[in-house]
């Protein structure tokens, strides 16, 4: 065998080796990356359901509600929490306006009076 043949041999075992390590690299990235989206589909699955009706409060947790809203409203505020339907129904008799934008009252039937 030549020196050249050797040289030729010796390189392409290097290459081999570098491709190898290269694949257990790319195979740990691709579990590590399994393991988030598992992760993320579990949490995605313990989380509760958005409420269907949400009710915003004002600047603290005392003062009056501000608007009813439906569950997924853009426009709901932070201090915005779940209700019950007959929640917001009493709500809107008790004269907290609907959300402009997403109308609770259409969607829960209510007619003033």
């Amino acid at each position: 065998m030549s020196d050249a043949n050797v040289s030729r041999l010796a390189l392409l075992r290097f290459l081999e080796e570098v491709q190898r390590r290269d694949l257990e690299r790319t195979r740990r990235w691709i579990a590590a990356e399994e393991q988030r989206d598992a992760e993320r589909q579990r949490e995605m699955q313990a989380r509760l359901p958005a409420p269907d009706w949400l009710l915003e409060r004002g600047l603290n947790a005392h003062s009056a509600p501000v608007y009813v809203h439906v569950g997924g409203c853009w426009n709901a505020g932070k201090r915005s929490g779940g209700v019950a339907r007959d929640q917001a129904l009493r709500a809107f008799a008790e004269g907290v306006p609907a959300c402009p934008h997403c109308r609770p009252d259409t969607e829960l039937g209510y007619v003033d009076g």
